[in-house]
């Protein structure tokens, strides 16, 4: 229930300045070093905003709102607009006006929220929920409108990021990918990522080298180079039978009886999408530009194909050594601050990586 904000001292150590206590759980948070305003969201739904004394000693709380009927999963404060975007375990996404604490507005999701951004020159506002879904919204003052929605992850999206320069949208996700979404070039494009053994917990973008930073519950930080010529992965094709060497398939009952033969079971080559049998995919093999940073199978032809300067790695790994639940990346400085769930906060300096 406490809040704390820690300062470095003379001796290089980071001590808790402040150390405030409050009337509920807290879930989430957002700090605007502009107007050093500090929101502060809790389990019984409330968000609670305070100002930061300019010595950062002293936290005076300004207004207190009830915007949600359970836990505040995220927030946002948008200086431009002064709004605080937020959603919560109600599946609702609210947003209020920061100066008179009034709600403007809200979006029932299909279900709990955990991923949320905006874009301040649209006013489009990006949310992830538990069913894998991207719902993007049109926020006018106090209305909105549902402009579309992306289907692209097996299991919850679990952190977004947005890039406007390049108008790209990042998802993570509990089926250990992440997608990136093509929404300025309006062709529909989605990459896959793949780079975690565990679910995606959080993701921050350093604009000025076009580096995408993603932090798992298996304790890796990696570093992806997204300033290269990406492809998208190939839908998988369906067929009865191996499109190599013409084996049926288990369920091709048909042909099994007309060619005498035990139906063997179906698979997918990364690189063409080609339904194959386990004979004719033998072999493994890494496809960065493709988003495949780890082994995956390929069938035999295209493993042939694949150079070795295709298969030249577009990511960095990094062990952090504990199972990461928040993630803030401070671009300026290239610090990166990770919490997990050892309840120990990490300070790293990512400039030997993201330059």
């Amino acid at each position: 229930r406490t809040v704390r904000v820690w300062l470095k001292r003379d001796s290089g150590q980071y001590w808790p300045s402040i150390y405030h206590a409050m009337p509920s759980p807290c879930s989430c948070m957002s700090f605007n070093p502009e107007t050093r305003r500090l929101s502060i969201g809790l389990d019984n739904g409330t968000i609670s905003e305070f100002i930061l004394s300019e010595d950062y000693n002293k936290m005076t709380l300004v207004k207190s709102y009830q915007a949600h009927q359970s836990r505040v999963i995220m927030i946002l404060f948008v200086l431009e607009m002064e709004w605080v975007l937020s959603t919560g375990q109600d599946k609702h996404f609210t947003w209020h006006c920061s100066e008179s604490g009034q709600r403007l507005g809200g979006y029932r999701t299909s279900a709990g929220a955990c991923g949320l951004q905006f874009d301040v020159e649209t006013r489009h506002v990006f949310v992830g929920d538990h069913s894998g879904q991207v719902t993007i919204l049109k926020l006018e003052q106090e209305s909105c409108s549902l402009v579309t929605t992306f289907k692209g992850h097996t299991g919850g999206v679990t952190a977004l990021c947005w890039d406007p320069i390049q108008r790209v949208l990042f998802s993570g996700s509990s089926d250990h990918s992440i997608i990136m979404w093509d929404i300025g070039g309006r062709k529909g494009t989605a990459i896959e990522l793949q780079g975690h053994n565990d679910k995606v917990q959080s993701l921050s973008y350093a604009h000025h080298t076009r580096q995408l930073i993603s932090c798992g519950a298996d304790g890796g930080i990696v570093v992806w180079n997204m300033d290269v010529e990406r492809q998208e992965t190939p839908d998988w094709l369906d067929s009865d039978s191996c499109q190599k060497c013409d084996q049926p398939f288990f369920w091709n009952f048909k042909q099994m009886w007309d060619s005498k033969k035990i139906g063997l079971r179906q698979h997918h080559c990364r690189k063409c999408g080609k339904a194959v049998c386990g004979k004719c995919s033998s072999k493994r093999s890494s496809i960065p530009l493709m988003g495949f940073e780890f082994e995956v199978r390929v069938c035999d032809s295209c493993h042939e194909s694949i150079t070795d300067e295709e298969r030249a790695p577009t990511a960095t790994f990094h062990d952090s050594k504990h199972n990461i639940v928040h993630v803030d990346f401070d671009a300026t400085r290239g610090w990166l601050l990770t919490s997990g769930t050892d309840k120990v906060i990490k300070l790293w300096d990512m400039t030997p990586v993201v330059s």
